[in-house]
């Protein structure tokens, strides 16, 4: 069975955008990160439209889904973030703040694949997706896009997710007319002689990231930065953001973090629109 939101490349929503593309504000689509659910991103949501969004849809990817996952693949997250995806490029149709333009994607963590994976013109778990018309841009938080293939959490994430995506859509596949903008953050270095902390990050770090080498790794406290880095892709490093919402840390989706990748992803996502006039 073939399941399937499915929009091409070649042939990508129309609106009036067209017109004045600088004009337009972006509809937003979050999708969350392995093990989160959509109340995780409520403020980041409300900070995201007090920043000038024309709405942020958040896709309905719970914790259930995600510890199904291991057993029934990632396929039904998939298709369920294209669900969402096409939900929300029906409100940029019918927003006259978006004007039908094509989605802004913010993808946190694993999210940041899923996005990768909606724009895959080949099947993924027998969904075809196809999507990368209705996307403008890709905006990655922290998301591992280069996983050490024997590592554990490589197995589901990085064996079939990342390893795919690499594969079927390398790097910036569709750009320009598809901005990418891969975001990481300096926030602990794993070091295999410093403190109990820095251990325990070296330890994480080495489990995800390729070829760590020796020396120390720069990280998020969860992903490494080599590993949130995207092939031929604008990347921020931010300092002292975490991964996810830990403690009284700033973390990718705080006003902090937002203040800095954001007008970075509208420069993006408006560029990509110019170059599908041009």
């Amino acid at each position: 069975m073939t399941a399937s939101p499915r929009a091409t490349a070649a042939t990508p929503v129309r609106g009036d955008w067209h017109h004045a593309p600088d004009e337009v504000a972006p509809t937003v689509l979050v999708l969350g990160g392995f093990l989160t659910s959509p109340p995780f991103y409520t403020r980041m949501r409300w900070r995201l439209l007090d920043r000038g969004a024309a709405e942020v849809v958040v896709a309905p990817v719970w914790l259930p889904d995600w510890l199904l996952a291991a057993g029934r693949g990632l396929g039904p997250i998939v298709t369920r973030s294209g669900k969402a995806l096409l939900r929300a490029s029906a409100i940029a149709a019918a927003s006259e703040t978006s004007r039908g333009a094509p989605l802004l994607v913010v993808g946190h963590s694993a999210g940041g694949v899923t996005a990768r994976l909606l724009t895959s013109p080949e099947s993924f778990e027998r969904r075809r997706l196809g999507a990368a018309g209705r996307i403008g841009a890709i905006v990655s938080l922290g998301s591992p896009h280069h996983v050490e293939e024997t590592a554990t959490i490589g197995r589901r994430l990085g064996n079939v997710a990342a390893a795919f995506a690499n594969r079927v859509v390398p790097g910036t596949a569709f750009a320009p007319t598809t901005g990418y903008l891969a975001v990481t953050s300096r926030f602990i270095t794993g070091r295999a002689r410093g403190t109990a902390r820095e251990r325990a990050a070296d330890r994480v770090y080495r489990g995800i990231l390729p070829n760590p080498g020796a020396g120390e790794i720069e990280g998020d406290g969860l992903v490494p930065c080599g590993s949130a880095s995207l092939d031929g892709a604008e990347c921020i490093v931010l300092e002292g953001i975490v991964h996810g919402q830990l403690g009284r840390a700033p973390w990718y989706g705080s006003a902090e973090a937002i203040e800095v990748w954001w007008p970075r992803a509208l420069a993006v996502w408006r560029a990509a629109l110019h170059a599908r006039i041009g």
